[in-house]
């Protein structure tokens, strides 16, 4: 529970700072600085050591390289918990696993629904299936201490299946022509961490060092380089035979740069969406409308539809000191999509390719603001029927 409590505070945290860089953003981009802000993520960055070379914007440099990081610290904590945490127990996982499997289902079914027959706008079937954890953590500390560690547990463990799920989906969906000698040379990095684990290595410097190799490679196969990250963190041994936690300690020491540095960097950079001549026909048009109700309506009604179905069945039950009007407003804050559903958005489409003033920024702007709400207002009301009990 320690360690829980940790990553509670890390995490809402970073949530709140996200919110604030994602609104700065917002401020900038729709301000006389709007130019200047775009020019600057779109610097052009070099590093080039003899033959190798790598040429991007800042914008990817951010999208493609500190979020491995990122990647990297998810799959420090999957596998964490896999081992010995709350996905360690079938019975712990149960309703937080098909909650987070309609969460991502539902959300998907409507954004197609709005968008079937478009093959460009169906790239970004995927955009509402995602949980922005930090988000969605920061939100619930705005309602205060009185709601059940139960509920948060619950909003935690589903947000890790939900990360799962959307590793998987970047990976089968989101990636470009394969270049088959780039991959080998990543496949061959694994082979030396597989060793690495297998004979117990206790320095951390020959798995990062083989990790930046493996980044490298993923980068330029066709396959998106933040895999790396996850890929690498199964290889992270959980202990060494001197009995210290290589796993924990990489994690812990990541965390607050992760919070604190990258995530904030990364709404900074992806929440910049011009408002201006922002009409009815740019909300109503099946992209960011797809997204919004998807992340608004599917993702609440999909965690229902699914935990019931667990209830039904004797899978599960409602977490402890919880009411149905409690689980219906952290089943909405599912909703907030923000971070994955950003970064989904941002290898589903090039900038512009949706039309003049299309944004699909906007539709997860508006459906995890409308889903950060509605989740408040209805914690509040089921808080206060608790209460006056």
């Amino acid at each position: 529970m320690k360690a829980l409590r940790e990553m509670l505070a890390s995490e809402s945290g970073a949530g709140i700072l996200m919110m604030m860089a994602g609104a700065v953003a917002l401020v900038l981009a729709n301000s006389p600085l709007h130019d200047a802000y775009l020019a600057f993520f779109s610097l052009d960055l070099q590093v080039r050591v003899h033959e190798l070379n790598i040429e991007k914007p800042l914008l990817l440099w951010i999208n493609d390289c500190l979020m491995a990081i990122f990647f990297f610290t998810i799959g420090l904590e999957l596998k964490r918990e896999v081992l010995e945490g709350e996905l360690s127990s079938a019975r712990k996982i149960a309703l937080p696993a098909f909650a987070a499997l309609g969460g991502m289902v539902v959300p998907a079914l409507v954004y197609v629904a709005l968008n079937h027959g478009n093959a460009l706008a169906m790239r970004g079937w995927a955009i509402p299936t995602a949980t922005d954890i930090a988000f969605a953590l920061g939100v619930l500390t705005l309602v205060g201490r009185s709601v059940p560690s139960s509920l948060k547990l619950f909003l935690v463990t589903l947000a890790i299946v939900d990360d799962i799920g959307a590793i998987v989906i970047i990976a089968l969906f989101y990636t470009a022509d394969i270049a088959p000698l780039s991959l080998a040379i990543a496949g061959g990095c694994c082979a030396a961490l597989f060793c690495l684990n297998r004979y117990g290595v206790r320095s951390a410097a020959p798995y990062l060092l083989l990790g930046m190799v493996m980044w490298l490679s993923v980068l330029k196969s066709g396959v998106h380089a933040t895999l790396a990250g996850v890929v690498l963190a199964m290889f992270i041994p959980n202990r060494t035979p001197d009995g210290a936690s290589m796993l924990k300690d990489l994690e812990h020491g990541l965390r607050g740069t992760v919070s604190y540095v990258i995530l904030p960097l990364f709404a900074l950079a992806n929440c910049g969406v011009s408002l201006f001549g922002l009409g009815a026909d740019v909300l109503t048009h099946p992209v960011p409308l797809g997204v919004t109700l998807g992340l608004l309506l599917g993702k609440p009604v999909g965690v229902l539809l699914c935990s019931g179905a667990a209830i039904a069945l004797g899978l599960a039950r409602l977490p402890e000191r919880s009411n149905l009007l409690m689980f219906l407003g952290v089943a909405c804050l599912t909703g907030i999509g923000f971070t994955m559903s950003l970064f989904i958005g941002s290898l589903a489409f090039e900038p512009g390719s949706l039309g003049e003033g299309v944004d699909e920024r906007v539709g997860i702007l508006l459906g995890s603001a409308g889903s950060a709400l509605l989740g408040v207002v209805l914690l509040r009301a089921g808080l206060r029927r608790q209460w006056t009990r």
